[in-house]
């Protein structure tokens, strides 16, 4: 059945355009404006099969090699939503990013990353991909900006297997507390705006996650004190220059003030959290300052 998308008008276009640059040829980057779509719609079940007969396609084929197949930068596509997002929504006071993961049921073997684990989908162990997602949540709205598959070891250890399912070579195993890291320290280098970091409190007990935050309370403490010595021996001049520069140089001590301020909290509630239960209560949210 196909779907009509006349009453749209042009936002939608208009929101597709940010990523044009993303699509070096024409047809890859209309299928991926259909697909879009598609995943916006009111189809009530959503899939390969579906997203196509909705754009009055015949066959998935077109879709599935749009996933599969054609070229495109899919990070780059990514770091242009997030800048999309924050455009619309950011908020440096109340924003918050939120780490979660989901899984994805699976019968097969051959979906990348699939295996026997863990899944709050059916809250139970099944045979299942499990992604990692950070959001993006502020008072005006929320979305998701990022996202990283978990691939078990028994994956990255069987380099023809990742081959088959088209992984990259050299992929090496990262557990899902460095898959958030990783996101985190993306949205960050992005100078994405936000005050909060909150999780699932079984990324809480992630020993790695919380030297990650002591390493970044020492590195900010580091910076800051060369600031001071730089503040206390540095020979002012009453010009234009040095006015801009003392400036300069209090917004830089008083960010990185607050940063290690953050950075060691947040490493004690990640040391002091309770004992995760996934599989006898419902998670709470454990929450970080920035």
């Amino acid at each position: 059945m196909d779907i009509d998308f006349s009453h749209w008008g042009t936002g939608f276009d208009a929101f597709m355009g940010a990523f044009s640059s993303r699509f070096p040829r024409i047809e890859p980057r209309r299928r991926a404006a259909s697909y879009v779509r598609g995943l916006l719609s009111e189809l009530e079940r959503k899939n390969g099969w579906t997203i196509a007969e909705g754009a009055g396609d015949k066959t998935p084929d077109g879709m599935q090699r749009l996933l599969n197949a054609s070229q495109w930068d899919q990070d780059g596509a990514r770091d242009d939503l997030r800048t999309v997002i924050v455009d619309a929504i950011g908020d440096k006071e109340n924003a918050i990013l939120v780490v979660d993961e989901t899984g994805f049921l699976k019968k097969g073997k051959k979906s990348a990353g699939v295996a026997r684990m863990y899944t709050g989908t059916a809250g139970k162990t099944e045979n299942c991909q499990i992604g990692v997602f950070l959001a993006y949540t502020s008072p005006a709205g929320h979305a998701l900006i990022d996202r990283e598959l978990y691939l078990p070891a028994a994956w990255t250890n069987d380099p023809d297997r990742c081959a088959a399912a088209g992984i990259p070579e050299h992929t090496k195993f990262s557990t899902k507390y460095q898959l958030a890291q990783r996101m985190i320290e993306r949205a960050r280098a992005a100078d994405t705006p936000f005050s909060w970091v909150t999780a699932d409190e079984v990324y809480g007990q992630a020993e790695p996650l919380r030297a990650y935050l002591e390493h970044e309370a020492d590195a900010y403490r580091s910076t800051r004190e060369l600031l001071e010595h730089l503040a206390a021996n540095a020979d002012w001049d009453a010009t234009p220059f040095d006015y801009y520069g003392r400036i300069a140089l209090e917004n830089g001590l008083r960010a990185l003030t607050a940063y290690e301020e953050w950075a060691t909290w947040a490493a004690n509630e990640v040391a002091n959290a309770p004992a995760s239960q996934p599989d006898r209560r419902a998670p709470r949210r454990d929450r970080a300052r920035t």
